[in-house]
């Protein structure tokens, strides 16, 4: 029978399905996912600052809080706020605007979305590029 981890794509579900990952690691695996990349490619774009055992490690919750300089690097890949990578690990206190309202640094640019929303929507985009060819 098969190894899973080595038919082409696996890697990209693997971590939704190797025990439950921490709030951080699977919102780094929904941005991943939704870049369609593998971790093995994050490997390879960080030039191997960062990794596919560690990224995988990170999504399954395992590592609970990464370095700074792991979030700067994974930030740049998946075009996200630092901050906001920084705040979900801990590294940093939730911010308030101007109005009080708390200031969610949160990967779409649309003020008005609910953590909840954001990761409904991270998840949708996954599925929506997985369809592809």
């Amino acid at each position: 029978m098969a190894d899973d981890r080595r038919r082409p794509g696996s890697e990209r579900q693997r971590s939704r399905v190797a025990g439950p990952p921490s709030e951080l690691g699977a919102h780094l695996a929904d941005l991943r996912i939704a870049r369609a990349l593998s971790v093995r490619e994050v490997e390879a774009i960080t030039e191997k600052a960062i990794s596919s055992a560690y990224l995988s490690q990170l999504e399954k919750g395992r590592i609970q809080k990464p370095s700074p300089r792991v979030l700067h690097s994974l930030a740049a890949v998946y075009s996200v706020p630092y901050e906001a990578l920084m705040e979900r690990a801990g590294h940093l206190s939730p911010g308030e605007g101007k109005d009080g309202r708390r200031r969610r640094l949160g990967t779409f640019a649309i003020d008005d979305l609910s953590a909840e929303e954001e990761e409904e929507l991270l998840k949708h985009l996954a599925f929506l590029r997985s369809r592809k060819p």
